[in-house]
């Protein structure tokens, strides 16, 4: 229902002005902002009137109301009586807290109305690079209930810009990290946001590349290197991604250091391959699956090179008689002390990398033999590593923190490179068919996913939805 059919036009200056007075108490936390239009804006002016979501409180119902035109927010509380009160939270987190925006507009049902309203807010910071949302609060008495929170279509327009914007909730503009302060992880949510931007044409947050960059070019060992050589290599692929998407050299070259890095780790150890870490005690396969899409893919982007085609070559000829791709074409996770298969678990990623760099190494030498390589291994990982048709991690939680749960973006975005190097693209209805169920169960009125695909209870954190972006970028 539109605002101007709430309440009674003559009623529409009353509103203003009671909210307006009101509006001091209830903003003092949070400064007005100013997009296309400012803060208390009057919803009689809005073009249109969506209501994504609602609550219920003592008879009474809560909605929160959008203008997707002007990206503004209003609440309104209905089926009352005087003295209910209603208001707006505004969150640039997605809804961790409401710092940014507490009890806006707050006001209060007059004597003789059953229903009141708030004024319009809006739901970004647009100056700020602040991606908000909204929700509407009311109190009846001493009992409190608000709606789910939810944002405009602005930034959202289909369902992957929607889930790139609510990734984007979850940077951090100060350290300009993920979550505040994710490593590998913030870097794979880079290469998610980055992939958005490739394949929607949508360039919202490209400023998220060079304010990363910028920020934390010095940060640990500097260069985006550390003593773990797959966090290294991580961010290596994702500065190759953004030279890819902005042709700036300096990000190049940031990648070439990287693998320069990495490669310093390389030695005759278990006959080849790169060490996990300085500390040099583990040799793994994804420290070896990113050395070998890295360096493939520098070869692949400077001209004249040989340096780092021979190096993943090498990687490759290493990996393939290392023993960590065990009989059921699954990848383990490493290698004993005594050079053989450890038969840890087949985490998703493990299957996935392999695939992005078979598949740079592939588009390098020109060897059709490496995609059927890679179409073995991808069948295996497809198929055994699902529930219900639907890819799940190994000892999947219901949680969203820590490392696993950026795993599976990794595996379908190195599952979407090989599809695409494929003719036919024989994974296109895999991959659609998890983007439809993560779609259709496990995302909430925000576009947060949680952790399982298939549907089921969990939280939601930047992890789960950089894996999710992932999945649909790749998806298409």
């Amino acid at each position: 229902m539109h605002a101007r059919s709430i309440l009674p036009a003559v009623l529409l200056l009353m509103v203003t002005t009671l909210s307006s007075i009101l509006l001091t108490e209830g903003t003092a936390s949070a400064a007005a902002i100013c997009n296309k239009y400012c803060d208390a804006r009057d919803p009689a002016q809005s073009p249109q009137d969506r209501v994504p979501v609602t609550a219920t409180l003592s008879g009474r119902q809560i909605q929160l109301h959008f203008d997707d035109t002007d990206a503004m927010g209003w609440g309104s509380v209905g089926n009352g009586g005087a003295g209910d009160q209603v208001w707006l939270d505004r969150s640039m987190d997605g809804g961790r807290t409401w710092s940014d925006g507490s009890r806006l507009g707050a006001t209060t049902v007059p004597s003789g109305q059953g229903g009141w309203r708030t004024l319009m807010y809006n739901v970004d910071d647009w100056n700020t690079q602040g991606v908000g949302a909204l929700r509407a609060c009311g109190q009846v008495a001493g009992a409190i209930a608000c709606t789910p929170w939810a944002r405009t279509t602005w930034n959202a327009g289909d369902r992957r810009t929607a889930a790139a914007t609510a990734l984007m909730m979850s940077y951090d503009r100060g350290t300009k990290l993920f979550g505040g302060n994710g490593w590998w992880t913030a870097a794979n949510a880079l290469t998610a946001v980055i992939d958005n931007v490739r394949v929607t044409g949508m360039g919202s947050y490209r400023y998220a590349i060079a304010d990363t960059y910028d920020r934390n070019l010095g940060a640990q060992g500097g260069n985006f290197t550390n003593d773990y050589l797959d966090d290294t290599g991580w961010w290596g692929l994702a500065w190759v991604d953004a030279y890819d998407l902005t042709g700036d050299g300096r990000y190049l070259a940031t990648a070439r250091t990287d693998a320069d890095h990495m490669f310093a780790y390389w030695d005759g150890t278990c006959g080849g391959g790169v060490w996990w870490s300085q500390a040099k005690t583990y040799k793994n396969a994804i420290t070896n699956e990113l050395f070998l899409q890295l360096t493939a893919a520098l070869h692949n982007r400077i001209a004249g090179d040989t340096t780092y085609l021979s190096r993943a070559q090498n990687e490759w000829s290493w990996f393939q008689r290392s023993g960590m791709i065990n009989g059921d074409h699954l990848v383990n996770d490493g290698l004993t002390s005594g050079c053989a298969n450890n038969g840890q678990q087949t985490w998703t990623y493990n299957q996935g990398v392999v695939l992005g760099g078979l598949s740079e190494l592939n588009r390098a030498t020109g060897d059709a033999g490496l995609l059927t390589t890679a179409r073995t291994l991808a069948d295996a990982s497809s198929t055994r590593l699902t529930s219900g048709g639907v890819l799940r991690e190994p000892g999947e939680g219901d949680g969203c923190t820590g490392d696993g749960p950026s795993f599976k973006g990794a595996y379908v975005r190195g599952l979407g490179a090989l599809n695409g190097r494929l003719s036919g693209h024989p994974y296109a209805a895999t991959l659609a068919g998890w983007a439809n169920s993560a779609y259709t169960h496990d995302r909430d009125p925000l576009d947060q996913y949680g952790p399982h695909w298939a549907g089921g209870s969990g939280t939601s954190d930047y992890g789960c939805q950089q894996s999710v972006l992932d999945l649909l970028n790749a998806a298409g």
